[in-house]
């Protein structure tokens, strides 16, 4: 069994691995974030780079143009310290900046800047020995400047374009992937919740189902190890609580044939009394009586020996040990001969009333019912205390607006067609309104130690129940107590 479990696929395994595929997926894309920012922070950086190109470019268009107006030294100087540096940031990340921009506009750039440094020296030169061949020249330098400028504002427009789209990629990929880890976080969950969640809920049903008394064995579709294994150990424990169950109303059982006995003595007495009366009237009268006298007194010892059989029958029947065998049962006639049981425990002073009409008949268990009927009428007679009454009593029972209310007495009534209500009723002290809803509850009991185990109410609700019925108490404190029993209907 063990190696049969060992080889099941297991919850722990499954929620584990989840947790595996969870957490890479989070730092794969932990990873992938991490890598799409570094790549963005050097785009950013190159861009500061490029911006610095652009103002380079600006400050060599603005000294050119002091020298122009001046022609004082420190301008031309402050002008080629700006060309250097310039060629100084195109060279250091040149390959960088390709990444970014065509590698043809870094070339036309580098180009244009070395044309404006020649022509710039040039036109140095020249104005110091040719003043009138100037003009030209500033003609030629300040166009190769504007060249400069209008590269390096586009390179800069160009940088930001490409951080922006970059920005944008990084805010979709990064919405995409909490998207895609939230559904894969669901997915997870539902699996989970198949795997795990079901079953357990399938395993609360079936503990909910045993405390009102239902047994049905609890079957899952899972196949882990573990929920397998709580289920074998539930069934388990339902076979058990049968077995105990059995033992209990076969302990019940026994309680009330020794309560029975001196009903069933009385009872068996007046046809043994008969018999005896009229076999000492033929033993003193055989000779002088006529043969009509002699006949009906044997009719008489014939009918009161059947009476006694039926009467052992009857106390057999219910002591013998049998499968669950539902039969047609003529109700009044099984509450009278329940009745007949206790005749020895009914004091003078409590009446007992049937009022159930001969033609309703049940499809029950005789000896299961008879045990729940004994076991409520004896409840009844110990709750009455000196004078009172018992009071039996059935009728049909329609599923029809009329009977609603009495329909809402039972919660969850599993009886939706034809049946029978049948009524004990007693004008005992009644129950108090907190003990009530427990009275049904094994081995709950409001007497002393000793005088009982609280299982009677108990077994009754499960012979009910194992009908397919419904039960019911009602009391009001003085008023006594009333159990309603619904039953469905024989087949006719």
């Amino acid at each position: 069994m063990k190696l049969t479990y060992m080889l099941q696929p297991s919850l722990r395994q499954k929620i584990t691995f989840g947790y595996y595929v969870v957490a890479c997926l989070i730092l794969g894309v932990s990873l992938f974030t991490f890598e799409e920012l570094r790549l963005v922070e050097q785009k950013i950086y190159l861009g500061e780079r490029i911006s610095e190109i652009f103002d380079s470019a600006m400050e060599i268009r603005r000294f050119e143009r002091n020298y122009f107006l001046h022609r004082q030294a420190p301008d031309y100087q402050e002008n080629v310290r700006y060309v250097t540096q310039l060629r100084a940031l195109l060279g250091k990340d040149k390959a960088d900046f390709e990444l970014l921009e065509a590698p043809q506009r870094i070339k036309i750039l580098s180009g244009e800047l070395e044309r404006y440094d020649d022509l710039m020296r040039q036109y140095v030169r020249t104005i110091s020995a040719y003043p009138a061949q100037g003009a030209a020249l500033e003609q030629r330098v300040r166009e190769a400047g504007k060249a400069i400028v209008s590269l390096a504002e586009e390179m800069v427009t160009s940088e930001r374009r490409l951080v922006r789209s970059s920005l944008s990629a990084f805010r979709k990929i990064l919405v995409f992937s909490i998207v895609g880890l939230a559904l894969l976080m669901v997915a997870v969950g539902q699996a989970l919740s198949r795997r795990v969640v079901q079953p357990l809920l399938q395993i609360e049903r079936s503990v909910e189902a045993i405390s009102s008394g239902k047994r049905d064995k609890l079957s899952v579709t899972s196949r882990d190890r573990e929920i397998v294994s709580i289920s074998d150990a539930f069934n388990h424990m339902l076979h058990e609580l049968e077995l105990r169950q059995k033992h209990l109303l076969r302990s019940e059982k026994l309680a009330s044939l020794g309560t029975m006995l001196s009903g069933v003595a009385h009872e068996l007495n007046n046809p043994l009394s008969n018999i005896w009366s009229s076999c000492q009237i033929l033993l003193e009268e055989i000779n002088d009586a006529d043969i009509e006298v002699q006949k009906a007194l044997l009719m008489q010892i014939d009918e009161q020996s059947v009476r006694a059989r039926n009467i052992v029958r009857s106390l057999l029947d219910f002591a013998r040990d049998k499968q669950f065998n539902k039969e047609r049962l003529p109700l009044r006639a099984l509450i009278e001969q329940t009745l007949r049981f206790i005749k020895g425990e009914v004091p003078a002073t409590v009446t007992l009333t049937i009022d159930v009409p001969e033609d309703l008949v049940l499809l029950a268990d005789k000896q299961r019912l008879q045990q729940a009927f004994l076991n409520l009428i004896k409840n009844a007679l110990q709750a009455i205390a000196g004078q009172g009454a018992i009071v039996i009593s059935a009728k049909r029972y329609s599923p029809t607006p009329a009977t609603e209310e009495r329909t809402a007495f039972f919660s969850g009534c599993r009886v939706e067609n034809d049946a029978v209500d049948i009524t004990i009723k007693d004008s005992g002290p009644g129950i108090a309104p907190e003990v009530l809803p427990r009275i049904f509850d094994p081995f709950f009991t409001t007497k002393d130690v000793g005088k009982g185990m609280g299982l009677g109410l108990f077994i009754v609700y499960q012979v009910i129940d194992e009908h397919e019925g419904c039960i019911a108490a009602s009391s009001e404190a003085g008023k006594g107590t009333t159990f309603l029993i619904r039953l469905p209907l024989g087949e006719s």
